[in-house]
């Protein structure tokens, strides 16, 4: 079995990587669920693997080509009465319910959910999957920013302890690992009931968030909403972070502008004239890389979409939207013919 890839390097001979992004946006933006196999968790590094459970990696730092590492992708599925193995990691994690009803134990607490249901594994969090329907599968699909752990070297995950084999009597009893926690965090929400939470209208369409800084979900790397197009074109929008979206039900497609940098005096963006077409059904992953102007259009019927973005782009200082066809009194260097 080939090594998992947890965090993906990034080098260069020279002080630049324009090759590397220009790679990443020649890659296929769209994933299909069929190009995808299920496996079982020995497949994918755990160390207590469960024959109930199945996981299905659509985006992550090993993929070939290569899109992101700031959003990872994967759906799980747990057969009827069964449960995952319980495991720990200190990076968060979200699971938007597609289908069943059963149970998570955190840190031996006991939260439910069912479909329509946002769960969120909290950072240091003991954690297992369990499906309490004795004839129904459960279905999930997880969003995460586990590199975003990784890199920062939060690497202490396992099934049972970290502390080196033989080594045990060089450390001292047990603490409390939560006093190093933000205090109050344990009073946030671990479950988000979707049909709670209110529509919003946006220049977006409706958006409904399910986790987004300043809500009161125990949620601090990602950000996690719903979103629901009419039939058409959306106003296309520029933004640095970069995005993943589950299409839920319908289908469309997606225009993309590469953005590149003009570094006089001061940084100017250069955006190109022409989109690449991106098309996408119910069951496909959409990546939208950083740093693009991107349109989503909707088919007919509209489009019901699930979204996730790292927050650490806006706590890095890109906390801003622009959308440029709301702007007529600004000019527009992309044109009428490319909007087409």
């Amino acid at each position: 079995m080939a090594g998992r890839v947890f965090l993906r390097g990034l080098e260069g001979e020279r002080y630049d990587l324009r090759a590397h992004r220009r790679q990443r946006l020649a890659a296929a933006h769209v994933v299909h669920q069929s190009e995808r196999a299920w496996r079982d968790e020995r497949t994918v590094g755990h160390e207590d693997p469960s024959p109930q459970s199945r996981a299905k990696w659509m985006v992550g730092p090993g993929d070939d080509p290569f899109l992101t590492q700031t959003v990872q992708c994967h759906f799980v599925a747990i057969d009827p009465g069964g449960s995952n193995g319980g495991h720990g990691h200190q990076n968060e994690a979200a699971f938007y319910i597609l289908q069943g009803h059963g149970y998570e134990v955190h840190d031996g607490r006991r939260y439910d959910w069912s479909a329509g249901d946002l769960v969120v594994v909290h950072n240091d969090s003991r954690h297992q999957h369990f499906n309490a329907s004795p004839t129904e599968p459960a279905l999930a699909i997880v969003v995460k920013p586990k590199c975003t752990w990784m890199m920062l070297g939060l690497t202490q995950q396992g099934r049972d302890t970290t502390v080196p084999e033989g080594e045990a009597a060089h450390f001292g009893p047990r603490q409390d690992w939560s006093r190093l926690w933000t205090p109050g965090v344990e009073r946030l929400r671990k479950v988000v009931h979707a049909e709670e939470e209110p529509w919003q209208d946006t220049p977006d369409g409706r958006i409904k968030w399910l986790a987004r800084r300043g809500m009161d979900v125990r949620l601090f790397g990602i950000d996690v909403w719903l979103e629901q197009l009419a039939p058409g074109p959306a106003p296309r929008h520029w933004h640095m972070a970069d995005e993943l979206y589950y299409v839920l039900e319908g289908s469309g497609h997606t225009l993309e502008w590469q953005v590149e940098a003009e570094i006089a005096e001061r940084y100017y963006a250069r955006v190109a004239l022409q989109p690449r077409r991106h098309e996408w059904s119910a069951g496909d992953v959409v990546y939208v890389p950083q740093n693009t102007v991107h349109q989503h259009v909707a088919g007919a019927g509209g489009v019901l979409l699930l979204g996730a973005q790292n927050r650490l782009f806006r706590l890095l200082g890109y906390d801003a939207t622009v959308y440029p066809d709301l702007e007529p009194d600004r000019a527009d260097p992309i044109g009428e013919a490319a909007r087409a």
